[in-house]
Protein backbone atom coordinates (compact mmCIF):
# COMPACT_ATOMS: atom_id res chain seq x y z
CA UNK A 1 0.00 0.00 0.00
CA UNK A 2 1.20 3.12 -0.89
CA UNK A 3 1.82 5.99 1.36
CA UNK A 4 -0.57 9.02 1.24
CA UNK A 5 0.76 13.01 0.90
CA UNK A 6 -0.37 13.23 4.37
CA UNK A 7 0.95 10.22 6.06
CA UNK A 8 4.40 11.39 4.91
CA UNK A 9 4.26 15.08 6.36
CA UNK A 10 3.41 13.39 9.41
CA UNK A 11 5.70 11.08 9.77
CA UNK A 12 8.26 14.39 8.61
CA UNK A 13 6.78 16.84 10.49
CA UNK A 14 6.83 14.67 13.62
CA UNK A 15 10.40 15.27 15.05
CA UNK A 16 10.37 18.34 14.18
CA UNK A 17 7.68 19.13 16.01
CA UNK A 18 8.75 17.32 19.32
CA UNK A 19 12.22 18.96 18.94
CA UNK A 20 10.51 22.43 19.08
CA UNK A 21 8.57 21.60 21.78
CA UNK A 22 11.90 20.71 23.58
CA UNK A 23 13.23 23.67 22.86
CA UNK A 24 10.43 25.64 24.33
CA UNK A 25 10.20 23.89 27.48
CA UNK A 26 14.10 24.31 27.71
CA UNK A 27 13.99 27.89 27.23
CA UNK A 28 10.95 28.40 29.58
CA UNK A 29 12.89 26.33 32.17
CA UNK A 30 16.05 29.03 31.90
CA UNK A 31 13.59 31.50 32.21
CA UNK A 32 12.32 30.82 35.42
CA UNK A 33 15.21 29.57 36.60
CA UNK A 34 17.09 33.71 35.67
CA UNK A 35 14.18 34.82 37.30
CA UNK A 36 14.22 32.43 40.43
CA UNK A 37 18.11 33.72 40.94
CA UNK A 38 16.98 37.48 39.93
CA UNK A 39 14.40 37.33 43.14
CA UNK A 40 16.47 36.00 45.57
CA UNK A 41 18.98 38.34 44.62
CA UNK A 42 16.68 41.28 45.20
CA UNK A 43 15.14 39.79 48.65
CA UNK A 44 18.45 39.63 49.78
CA UNK A 45 19.74 43.69 48.85
CA UNK A 46 16.17 44.96 50.17
CA UNK A 47 16.46 42.75 53.72
CA UNK A 48 19.30 45.47 55.16
CA UNK A 49 17.30 48.46 53.77
CA UNK A 50 14.19 46.89 55.37
CA UNK A 51 15.31 46.18 58.29
CA UNK A 52 16.56 49.66 58.72
CA UNK A 53 14.08 50.90 58.21
CA UNK A 54 12.17 49.16 60.73
CA UNK A 55 14.45 50.24 63.25
CA UNK A 56 14.45 53.38 62.60
CA UNK A 57 10.67 53.71 63.85
CA UNK A 58 11.46 51.46 67.09
CA UNK A 59 13.38 52.59 69.92
CA UNK A 60 16.62 51.31 70.68
CA UNK A 61 17.44 50.92 74.12
CA UNK A 62 13.91 49.57 75.32
CA UNK A 63 12.81 47.81 72.63
CA UNK A 64 15.58 46.86 69.79
CA UNK A 65 18.33 46.02 71.99
CA UNK A 66 16.19 43.81 74.57
CA UNK A 67 13.99 42.51 72.19
CA UNK A 68 15.91 41.78 68.99
CA UNK A 69 15.71 43.52 65.55
CA UNK A 70 13.51 41.38 63.85
CA UNK A 71 10.78 41.06 66.90
CA UNK A 72 7.32 42.76 67.11
CA UNK A 73 8.13 46.45 68.06
CA UNK A 74 6.49 47.65 71.25
CA UNK A 75 5.84 50.84 69.75
CA UNK A 76 6.46 53.03 66.59
CA UNK A 77 7.91 56.71 66.59
CA UNK A 78 9.07 59.24 64.91
CA UNK A 79 11.36 59.98 67.62
CA UNK A 80 14.94 59.17 65.91
CA UNK A 81 13.60 60.95 62.55
CA UNK A 82 13.24 64.42 65.01
CA UNK A 83 16.78 63.51 66.85
CA UNK A 84 18.52 62.91 63.94
CA UNK A 85 17.66 65.45 61.88
CA UNK A 86 18.71 67.58 64.70
CA UNK A 87 21.22 66.32 65.96
CA UNK A 88 22.75 65.07 63.07
CA UNK A 89 21.97 68.69 61.44
CA UNK A 90 21.30 67.10 58.26
CA UNK A 91 19.79 70.02 56.48
CA UNK A 92 23.15 71.71 56.90
CA UNK A 93 25.39 68.79 55.66
CA UNK A 94 22.43 68.15 52.64
CA UNK A 95 23.57 71.79 51.69
CA UNK A 96 27.16 71.27 51.74
CA UNK A 97 26.63 67.63 50.06
CA UNK A 98 24.35 70.44 46.75
CA UNK A 99 27.53 72.95 46.52
CA UNK A 100 29.57 70.05 46.30
CA UNK A 101 27.95 67.77 43.80
CA UNK A 102 26.00 70.60 41.67
CA UNK A 103 29.23 72.08 40.22
CA UNK A 104 31.13 68.93 40.20
CA UNK A 105 28.15 67.50 38.17
CA UNK A 106 28.15 70.28 35.63
CA UNK A 107 32.18 70.62 35.25
CA UNK A 108 32.47 67.19 34.89
CA UNK A 109 29.80 66.57 31.83
CA UNK A 110 31.11 69.90 30.15
CA UNK A 111 34.47 69.53 30.27
CA UNK A 112 34.40 65.72 29.48
CA UNK A 113 31.85 66.84 26.27
CA UNK A 114 34.47 69.45 25.40
CA UNK A 115 37.26 66.66 25.50
CA UNK A 116 35.22 63.37 23.53
CA UNK A 117 34.29 66.13 20.77
CA UNK A 118 38.01 67.10 20.01
CA UNK A 119 38.72 63.15 20.02
CA UNK A 120 35.64 62.25 17.95
CA UNK A 121 34.77 64.51 15.50
CA UNK A 122 38.09 65.46 14.32
CA UNK A 123 41.30 63.71 12.88
CA UNK A 124 44.68 64.97 14.83
CA UNK A 125 48.10 63.38 16.01
CA UNK A 126 47.02 62.96 19.59
CA UNK A 127 43.59 62.41 19.67
CA UNK A 128 43.54 58.85 20.83
CA UNK A 129 46.36 59.53 23.49
CA UNK A 130 44.52 61.59 24.93
CA UNK A 131 41.40 59.99 24.75
CA UNK A 132 43.07 56.82 26.24
CA UNK A 133 45.04 59.27 29.34
CA UNK A 134 41.51 60.71 30.37
CA UNK A 135 40.45 57.18 30.46
CA UNK A 136 43.58 55.42 31.76
CA UNK A 137 42.82 57.91 34.92
CA UNK A 138 39.61 55.69 36.41
CA UNK A 139 42.34 52.63 36.67
CA UNK A 140 43.86 54.13 39.12
CA UNK A 141 42.38 53.91 43.06
CA UNK A 142 41.33 57.10 44.64
CA UNK A 143 43.22 55.86 47.83
CA UNK A 144 46.78 55.18 45.99
CA UNK A 145 46.70 59.05 45.66
CA UNK A 146 45.23 61.07 48.73
CA UNK A 147 48.87 61.21 50.22
CA UNK A 148 49.70 63.18 47.46
CA UNK A 149 46.62 65.11 47.25
CA UNK A 150 47.04 66.09 50.52
CA UNK A 151 50.27 67.41 50.53
CA UNK A 152 49.51 69.25 47.40
CA UNK A 153 46.18 71.32 48.98
CA UNK A 154 48.20 71.91 52.01
CA UNK A 155 51.44 73.48 50.65
CA UNK A 156 50.15 75.25 47.65
CA UNK A 157 48.65 78.99 47.92
CA UNK A 158 45.46 79.51 46.46
CA UNK A 159 43.43 82.91 46.03
CA UNK A 160 41.53 84.32 49.02
CA UNK A 161 37.93 83.46 47.84
CA UNK A 162 38.83 79.92 47.34
CA UNK A 163 41.05 78.61 50.07
CA UNK A 164 40.38 78.70 53.82
CA UNK A 165 40.47 81.78 55.81
CA UNK A 166 42.56 80.34 58.55
CA UNK A 167 45.26 78.46 56.41
CA UNK A 168 44.97 79.71 53.37
CA UNK A 169 45.20 76.74 51.40
CA UNK A 170 42.58 74.97 49.84
CA UNK A 171 42.68 71.74 52.36
CA UNK A 172 39.39 71.57 54.49
CA UNK A 173 37.21 73.37 51.75
CA UNK A 174 34.57 71.83 49.83
CA UNK A 175 35.89 73.46 46.65
CA UNK A 176 38.96 70.80 47.06
CA UNK A 177 35.95 68.07 47.27
CA UNK A 178 34.84 69.46 43.98
CA UNK A 179 37.89 69.46 42.12
CA UNK A 180 38.75 66.17 43.53
CA UNK A 181 35.23 64.79 42.04
CA UNK A 182 35.63 66.99 38.68
CA UNK A 183 39.16 65.06 38.14
CA UNK A 184 38.31 61.41 38.75
CA UNK A 185 34.99 61.84 37.06
CA UNK A 186 35.62 63.69 33.76
CA UNK A 187 37.89 60.21 32.63
CA UNK A 188 34.88 57.83 32.93
CA UNK A 189 32.30 60.52 31.21
CA UNK A 190 34.59 61.07 28.23
CA UNK A 191 34.99 57.61 27.62
CA UNK A 192 31.36 57.22 27.46
CA UNK A 193 30.43 60.40 25.60
CA UNK A 194 32.96 59.68 22.76
CA UNK A 195 31.63 56.30 22.45
CA UNK A 196 28.43 58.12 21.77
CA UNK A 197 29.32 60.94 19.88
CA UNK A 198 31.13 58.76 17.44
CA UNK A 199 27.57 57.05 16.79
CA UNK A 200 26.58 60.74 15.30
CA UNK A 201 27.04 60.54 11.60
CA UNK A 202 30.17 63.32 10.85
CA UNK A 203 28.27 64.57 8.20
CA UNK A 204 26.28 66.61 10.00
CA UNK A 205 29.26 68.81 11.37
CA UNK A 206 30.79 68.39 7.82
CA UNK A 207 27.53 70.50 6.26
CA UNK A 208 27.78 73.20 9.00
CA UNK A 209 31.30 73.97 8.37
CA UNK A 210 30.26 74.05 4.54
CA UNK A 211 27.77 76.50 5.52
CA UNK A 212 30.23 78.65 7.83
CA UNK A 213 29.83 77.38 11.13
CA UNK A 214 32.60 77.91 13.13
CA UNK A 215 34.09 74.61 16.01
CA UNK A 216 32.20 76.41 19.09
CA UNK A 217 28.99 76.70 16.77
CA UNK A 218 29.15 73.10 15.90
CA UNK A 219 29.83 72.00 19.85
CA UNK A 220 26.98 73.87 20.80
CA UNK A 221 24.01 73.54 18.21
CA UNK A 222 24.80 70.47 16.59
CA UNK A 223 26.63 67.92 19.09
CA UNK A 224 25.16 68.59 22.39
CA UNK A 225 21.28 68.71 21.43
CA UNK A 226 22.36 65.61 19.94
CA UNK A 227 23.43 63.99 23.17
CA UNK A 228 21.20 64.58 25.57
CA UNK A 229 20.25 60.62 25.84
CA UNK A 230 23.79 60.39 27.45
CA UNK A 231 23.99 63.76 29.50
CA UNK A 232 20.67 62.20 31.07
CA UNK A 233 22.12 59.21 31.77
CA UNK A 234 25.49 60.15 32.87
CA UNK A 235 23.54 63.06 34.75
CA UNK A 236 21.93 60.20 37.25
CA UNK A 237 24.65 58.16 37.44
CA UNK A 238 27.44 61.19 38.23
CA UNK A 239 24.71 62.35 40.74
CA UNK A 240 24.08 59.30 42.70
CA UNK A 241 28.17 58.57 42.82
CA UNK A 242 29.33 62.02 43.27
CA UNK A 243 25.98 61.91 46.38
CA UNK A 244 27.23 58.91 47.89
CA UNK A 245 31.01 59.76 47.86
CA UNK A 246 31.62 59.20 51.65
CA UNK A 247 35.81 59.01 51.39
CA UNK A 248 37.00 62.70 50.35
CA UNK A 249 34.25 64.26 52.44
CA UNK A 250 35.71 62.33 55.68
CA UNK A 251 39.34 62.82 55.17
CA UNK A 252 39.95 66.30 53.24
CA UNK A 253 36.83 68.50 55.60
CA UNK A 254 38.04 68.54 59.16
CA UNK A 255 35.49 70.23 60.44
CA UNK A 256 32.00 68.31 61.31
CA UNK A 257 29.76 71.28 60.06
CA UNK A 258 31.60 71.74 56.62
CA UNK A 259 31.28 67.55 55.37
CA UNK A 260 28.52 66.43 53.20
CA UNK A 261 25.79 64.58 54.45
CA UNK A 262 27.31 60.41 54.13
CA UNK A 263 30.21 61.56 55.69
CA UNK A 264 28.03 63.58 58.65
CA UNK A 265 26.51 59.96 60.03
CA UNK A 266 29.62 59.96 61.80
CA UNK A 267 28.60 62.52 64.45
CA UNK A 268 25.61 60.47 65.61
CA UNK A 269 28.07 57.51 66.32
CA UNK A 270 28.85 57.54 70.18
CA UNK A 271 32.23 57.22 71.46
CA UNK A 272 31.21 53.97 73.93
CA UNK A 273 27.58 53.54 72.71
CA UNK A 274 25.76 54.16 69.45
CA UNK A 275 21.94 54.27 69.32
CA UNK A 276 21.71 52.00 65.59
CA UNK A 277 17.61 53.14 65.54
CA UNK A 278 18.60 57.00 65.46
CA UNK A 279 21.94 55.69 62.91
CA UNK A 280 18.73 53.88 60.89
CA UNK A 281 16.80 57.03 60.65
CA UNK A 282 19.38 58.87 59.43
CA UNK A 283 20.38 56.79 57.08
CA UNK A 284 16.75 56.41 55.59
CA UNK A 285 16.33 60.26 55.51
CA UNK A 286 20.22 60.55 53.59
CA UNK A 287 19.19 57.85 51.05
CA UNK A 288 15.90 59.66 49.92
CA UNK A 289 17.50 62.02 47.25
CA UNK A 290 19.16 59.29 45.59
CA UNK A 291 15.90 57.15 45.51
CA UNK A 292 13.46 60.34 44.22
CA UNK A 293 16.42 60.94 41.37
CA UNK A 294 16.36 57.06 40.41
CA UNK A 295 12.78 56.61 40.57
CA UNK A 296 12.61 59.72 38.40
CA UNK A 297 14.95 58.98 35.75
CA UNK A 298 14.96 55.25 36.29
CA UNK A 299 14.62 54.16 32.23
CA UNK A 300 17.98 56.97 31.88
CA UNK A 301 19.87 54.99 34.84
CA UNK A 302 19.26 51.66 33.29
CA UNK A 303 20.44 52.87 29.61
CA UNK A 304 23.25 54.63 31.63
CA UNK A 305 24.59 51.18 32.99
CA UNK A 306 25.47 50.08 29.36
CA UNK A 307 25.91 53.14 27.31
CA UNK A 308 28.93 53.11 24.65
CA UNK A 309 29.15 49.39 25.61
CA UNK A 310 27.89 48.29 22.00
CA UNK A 311 29.92 51.51 20.20
CA UNK A 312 33.61 52.34 19.74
Amino acid sequence: MTATVADVAERILRPRAGAASGVVGLNRAKRWSMQAVLITVAIVWLIPMVTALYSSFRYFQSDSQINGVFSMPETLTLDNYRDAWRVGSIWTHFRNTMFIVLPALFLILFMSSMVAFACTRFSWRFNVFFLVLFTAGNLMPQQVIFQPLYQMFLKMPWPDFLSDTDTGNLLGTKIAVTLIHVAFQTGFCTFVLSNYMKTIPKELTEAAMVDGASVVRQYFQIVLPLCRPAFAALGTLEFTWLYNDFFWGAVLLNQGDQRPITSSIAVLNGQYSSDYNLIAAASMMIAIPTLAVYIALQRHFISGLTLGASKG
